[in-house]
C-alpha cells in the first residue's frame, strides 16, 4: 500500500504552518511527529486562518487517540492511517473535520557521492507509522508477515552499514529492502525464482562503477604495457565463462575479474622491473629521510620595534618568564623603563588602527600612566598582546584558569595520506590571518582536529597527531574524545595538567548521506565540560556539488535536529543554545555563484570581498537559512578547494567524467564557524590555510581562540548559622512576538544552572493577533515566578545565563528559545532585555521585558578576570595622529552583499525589523 502523503515525518512547526498556509483552505491537514513527547505526533488543521494543533498520544498498549477538548470522549485506533480516517466525520471534537490533506514534496532524489557524480538516485519516500511508540511497524499493509521480513533484512541492513565502507551502494539496496523485496518474494511464492527487481537494483547500483572501471582499466593497461606489455586484458576477460544469466552483470564480473588480475601482478612487474633497473647501472636507493624535528621554542625574551609617540622609535621586550615589559629608545644602551607585570592594569588595542594599542600602568603611587605604541603591522600587535596575555596567566597565581587557548583545525583529506609533517597546520602558519613567528609555537590547552575523506586507522591518526604536537611543543598531549563516521574524524586533545579539568563527555554523529542512511556525508560531534564552561565541537562534510545548497541547508537542520551532545536536562532546546561555546567546522561544500574565469581573476587580484558577496554560506546566512547568530572570521585567504594535487599554484576547476565535464568552481568549502553565549569572552586570533600540505585538493584551514572560562564557584564568606540572604531574579513583564498561525495559550519556563530545577510561568495574560502571521504575547509580574539562585554571590552569577523556552499550552512543544546573560542585569534597578528566539536553527520570534536581578549587599565582591584588562576602542576623533603614526584607514564601502555581521546593531524596538509593526513603525 501506497505510503500516506499527509504524514511529513520530522518537519518543524514552523514548516507545517508554512504549507496549511499555502493551501489555505478550511480543513487541511497533516500529520508530523510531535517535538515534545516521543513516539508521539502532532495533528495540525487549519480553520480560520488560524492552525490548531492536537497531540496524537499512544497508550501503555500501542493504541493511537486524539487530545480534543474536555468532554469529548477519546477514541483509540490500532493505526495512524484509522485515527485520520475516523476524523474526516464532523462532531469529533475537532474545531472542523479532516477534509483535505496536505501531500508531502517529494524531495528530488539528486544526493551526489564523494566523487560528485551528481546523477539521479532513487529517493526512499517517507512511511506511516502503522502504530504507537514502540511498535516498529512502519508499512501499513495486510501482508505482515512479508513485511516483518523486510523490516528485519533493512535493520540488519542498518547494523552493517556502521563497518562498511562509503558506497552509494547501500542506499539502493536500502530501497530496495524497502520498496521491491515484498515483490521478488510474491514472485518467488507464485514459483518464479528469478529475483527480477533484485537484478535490475544490482544494474542500477553498479551503473556509476561500470563508467569507473571502464576509466581504471584504460589506465591500468597503460601502466602494465609500460614495464611489460601483457596479453590484452579484455581477451583475458572473454576467455572466463559466463557466470550469470544478465548480461550487465556479466560484463561486469568479467571488467572486476581483469582488475583483479591486473592490480596483483602490477605491484610485483614494477618492483621487479625497479630492481632490475638498480643491478643494471650500480645505483644506491636513497634511504628514507625523517623531516627534521622542529625544535620547541621556549618562552624566550621577545623584542618588537615600535614608533612610541609622534615620531620616537624604541623597542618593546617582553620576558614572559620574569614578567616585565621593558622599554628602550632605539640607539640607547640601557632601557629606559621597566614596567613588572603586576603594575599593568589595561591594554587599549585601537580597532582604527589595527597596529596601535595603549598600554596603562602603575608607575607612582596613585598615579597611572598610559603610553601609546604603533607595530609595524596588526600581526606584530597581536603576537605582543599574546605574550602579555600569558606573562599574565603564568604570573596570576590562580587555582584555576579564566581564560585558555582553543585551536580548531578541519581538512579534507582526499583519501590520501598525510604528508610527514603538519607543521604549518598545526602553528597556524601559512595564508590569511595567522600566527606570528613568535607565537606560533605557544602550545594552546586544546586541540581539536576535524578531517573528512580521512583514510587512516583511527588510532594511526590519533597517534600521528599527538607525535606531530610532540615534536613541535614537547608537550604529551591526551585524548579527551575520538568520534567518527565512516571518514569522518574528529579529535579533541588537551594538555596534560586540563585532564582532570575536562568532565561530562559525550560523543555523538548523524548521516546525512543518500536517504540519510549512509555516513560518507554527515558530522561526528563532542561536548563536555570544562570546569564551569560547557563546550560544544561539531565537525560535518555536506552534499557536494554547486547546485546543492538546499540540500546543504538540509543536512544542517538535520545535523542540529539529531545531534546528542550536551546536558540531557538541555535536550528540548536547540543544540545552539546548550554550551557556553559552540564551534561548528568541515567541509561545508558551500560554492562560489560566479563564472570561474571571473572567480580566477579577483583570486589573482586577491580581490576576496567581490567573491565573499556570492558566497553561497554567506549568502544562505543573510536569509537566516543556516547558522542563525554564529560568527565566523574574516576570510583573507584565497580559496582552499579545488586545488591541483602535488601544488597550490593551479585550480583543477575541471573534473572530466564519462557524462562530460563538470564544473568545481574554486571555493572556501572548508570553514570554521562558532557562537557563544552573551557577554562571554571569545577572541579569534587567527584564520587561515596552510600553502605548503599539497597532498590532497583541499588545503588545511586553521583557527585560534581565546576563550574565557569559569570554575566551579566557590563561596568567600564561610557559612553561617542564621539563614542565608537569598539573591532573587524578579521579573516585571515579558512580551512575546512569535511567527505563528496558531492561537494557542502559552506558558515559558526557565532553565539555569544556577537554579536548583526548572521554573514554569502561568499562561500568558494577553494575547493579540491582528497581523497575519505573528502572535503577540504578554506576561505580567503577577503571573512570572520570582527565581532564587542556589548561590547569592555577584561573581557567580554575573557568569550565569537563563535559558527560556515559550510552549503552547495544549502542544507542549516549543516555539521559541532564547538565551539571556545576568551579567548585565543585575542591579538595584530593573533592566530591560531583548533577543531572538530561535527553533531548530530557524528565527522564529523576539523576546524583551523588564527584569531586577537582587543581590545582597555582602555578596557583591567580586574580581577582575584575567581577560577583563584587555580592551578595544576607536581611536578619539578629537585626538590628533602622530606625525609617524599611520592616518587611521577610512572604512572601505560596503559591497551590496557582503559577509553577514557577527552581531545585530542595538536596536530601539524589536530586534527583527518585521516586528516594527507592533509600534506603529510603517
Amino acid at each position: 500500500m501506497a505510503a500516506a502523503s499527509w504524514y511529513h515525518r520530522d518537519i518543524s512547526r514552523v514548516v507545517a504552518e508554512e504549507l496549511l498556509a499555502k493551501a489555505g483552505q478550511d480543513g487541511c491537514f497533516l500529520v508530523r511527529d510531535s517535538e515534545s513527547v516521543s513516539g508521539a505526533y502532532a495533528l495540525c488543521l487549519l480553520f480560520q486562518r488560524h492552525v490548531h494543533t492536537y497531540r496524537i498520544l499512544p497508550d501503555d498498549e500501542g493504541l493511537l487517540s486524539v487530545q480534543t477538548i474536555q468532554g469529548i470522549q477519546a477514541k483509540c485506533f490500532r493505526t495512524l492511517p484509522d485515527l485520520i480516517g475516523a476524523y474526516q466525520h464532523p462532531n469529533n471534537g475537532l474545531v472542523t473535520p479532516l477534509l483535505h490533506p496536505v501531500h508531502r514534496t517529494r524531495q528530488a532524489a539528486n544526493e551526489d557521492s564523494d566523487g560528485e557524480d551528481g546523477q539521479g538516485r532513487g529517493h526512499t519516500a517517507s512511511t506511516v507509522p502503522a502504530g504507537g511508540a514502540g511498535t516498529g511497524g512502519w508499512l501499513s499493509t495486510p501482508i505482515a508477515g512479508r513485511t516483518h521480513i523486510s523490516q528485519q533484512l533493512h535493520q540488519r541492513l542498518q547494523e552493517q552499514i556502521h563497518s562498511s565502507p562509503a558506497s552509494d551502494f547501500m542506499g539502493f539496496m536500502a530501497e530496495y529492502l524497502s520498496h521491491h523485496l515484498q515483490l521478488d518474494l510474491e514472485a518467488l511464492r507464485h514459483g518464479h525464482p528469478q529475483l527480477r527487481h533484485l537484478s535490475t537494483a544490482l544494474v542500477t547500483a553498479c551503473r556509476a562503477l561500470h563508467r569507473q572501471i571502464d576509466c581504471t582499466l584504460a589506465g591500468l593497461e597503460t601502466l602494465a604495457r609500460v614495464f611489460d606489455p601483457p596479453a590484452s586484458p579484455r581477451s583475458l576477460a572473454s576467455e572466463q565463462g559466463l557466470l550469470t544469466s544478465d548480461p550487465d552483470l556479466e560484463l561486469l564480473l568479467n571488467k572486476i575479474s581483469t582488475v583483479n588480475h591486473l592490480l596483483s601482478s602490477l605491484e610485483k612487474k614494477v618492483l621487479k622491473s625497479l630492481q632490475e633497473t638498480v643491478s643494471r647501472h650500480n645505483l644506491a636507493l636513497p634511504s628514507v629521510v625523517t623531516a627534521p624535528a622542529l625544535a620547541t621554542k621556549p618562552l624566550a625574551v621577545q623584542t618588537f620595534e615600535v614608533k612610541a609617540g609622534k615620531s620616537q622609535r624604541a623597542a618593546l621586550t617582553v620576558d614572559v618568564e620574569s614578567g616585565t615589559v621593558t622599554v628602550t629608545k632605539k640607539g640607547s644602551g640601557s632601557p629606559e623603563e621597566t614596567i613588572p607585570q603586576n603594575k599593568i592594569l589595561q591594554l587599549i588595542k585601537y580597532q582604527s588602527v589595527q597596529s596601535k594599542v595603549r598600554l596603562v600602568y602603575d608607575r607612582e603611587p596613585q598615579r597611572s600612566l598610559s603610553r601609546d605604541f604603533v607595530f609595524p603591522n596588526a600581526r606584530k600587535r597581536e603576537a605582543f598582546c599574546q605574550l602579555l596575555q600569558l606573562m599574565k596567566i603564568q604570573h596570576s597565581n590562580l587555582d584555576e584558569p579564566d581564560l585558555i587557548s582553543v585551536y580548531v583545525g578541519t581538512w579534507n583529506m582526499g583519501s590520501t595520506p598525510p604528508p610527514r609533517s603538519l607543521a604549518s597546520w598545526l602553528t597556524s602558519r601559512g595564508l590569511g590571518r595567522t600566527q606570528d613567528e613568535t607565537t606560533a609555537c605557544i602550545p594552546h590547552d586544546i586541540y581539536v582536529i576535524g578531517t573528512q575523506e580521512n583514510s587512516l586507522g583511527d588510532r594511526e591518526w590519533v597517534e600521528f597527531l599527538r607525535a606531530s604536537l610532540k615534536t613541535l611543543m614537547a608537550i604529551d598531549y591526551r585524548v579527551v574524545a575520538l568520534q567518527c563516521l565512516w571518514s569522518i574524524k574528529m579529535v579533541v586533545l588537551v594538555k596534560p595538567e586540563h585532564e582532570r579539568r575536562i568532565s561530562h563527555i559525550h560523543t555523538s554523529s548523524v548521516k546525512t548521506g543518500i536517504a540519510n542512511t549512509l555516513g560518507n556525508k554527515g558530522a561526528v560531534g563532542v561536548s563536555f565540560l570544562f570546569n564551569g564552561t560547557s563546550f560544544g565541537f561539531i565537525n560535518c562534510h555536506l552534499a557536494s556539488g554547486s547546485e546543492k545548497t538546499h540540500r546543504r541547508n538540509q543536512n544542517y537542520s538535520d545535523i542540529l535536529r539529531s545531534l546528542v551532545l550536551g546536558d540531557k536536562r538541555l535536550s528540548a532546546f536547540d543544540l545552539t543554545l546548550r554550551f557556553t561555546h559552540l564551534f561548528w567546522f568541515g567541509d561545508l561544500n558551500y560554492r562560489l555563484d560566479m563564472d570561474v574565469q571571473d572567480i580566477l581573476a579577483h583570486v589573482t587580484k586577491k580581490e576576496f570581498d567581490a567573491l565573499l558577496a556570492v558566497d553561497q554560506l554567506n549568502l544562505e546566512r543573510e536569509k537566516n537559512k543556516v547558522f542563525l547568530r554564529f560568527r565566523e572570521g574574516d576570510i583573507s585567504f584565497p580559496p582552499t578547494y579545488r586545488y591541483e594535487r602535488g601544488s597550490r599554484d593551479t585550480y583543477m576547476w575541471q573534473k572530466f567524467k564519462p557524462t562530460g565535464v563538470r564544473i568545481n568552481v574554486p571555493s572556501w568549502c572548508d570553514r570554521i564557524l562558532w557562537k557563544s553565549h552573551p557577554e562571554t569572552y571569545v577572541v579569534c586570533n587567527s584564520y587561515g590555510c596552510t600553502d605548503d600540505i599539497v597532498t590532497s585538493d583541499h588545503s588545511p584551514v586553521f583557527a585560534t581562540f581565546e576563550v574565557g572560562v569559569t570554575s566551579q564557584f566557590v563561596p568567600k564568606k564561610a557559612p553561617s548559622s542564621s539563614p542565608e540572604p537569598l539573591a532573587c531574579i524578579e521579573w516585571e513583564s515579558i512580551e512575546v512576538i512569535v511567527k505563528t498561525t496558531s492561537r494557542s495559550k502559552c506558558y515559558i519556563e526557565f532553565h539555569s544552572y544556577c537554579l536548583e530545577e526548572v521554573q514554569r510561568s502561568g499562561e500568558n495574560t494577553s494575547q493579540s493577533c491582528d497581523i497575519p502571521g505573528f502572535l503577540k504575547l504578554g506576561w505580567s509580574a503577577k503571573h512570572l515566578p520570582a527565581l532564587n539562585p542556589i548561590l547569592p554571590d555577584l561573581e557567580y552569577l554575573g557568569d550565569q545565563h537563563l535559558l527560556l523556552s515559550v510552549k503552547g499550552v495544549e502542544s507542549c512543544e516549543s516555539y521559541g528559545e532564547c538565551c539571556i546573560a545576568m551579567r548585565s542585569l543585575i542591579s538595584s534597578m530593573a533592566q530591560q532585555f531583548e533577543t531572538f528566539l530561535s527553533h531548530r536553527g530557524e528565527e522564529t520570534g523576539s523576546i524583551r521585558g523588564w527584569v531586577k536581578v537582587r543581590v545582597p549587599t555582602d555578596r557583591r565582591s567580586t574580581r577582575e578576570r584575567l581577560y577583563e584588562w584587555i580592551s578595544f576602542e576607536e581611536e578619539e576623533e578629537d585626538a590628533e595622529p602622530a606625525a609617524d603614526t599611520p592616518p587611521c584607514p577610512t572604512p572601505p564601502p560596503k559591497h551590496p552583499r557582503s559577509r553577514p555581521r557577527s552581531l545585530p546593531e542595538p536596536a530601539a524596538g524589536y530586534t527583527n525589523p518585521a516586528y516594527f509593526i507592533f509600534e506603529g513603525v510603517p
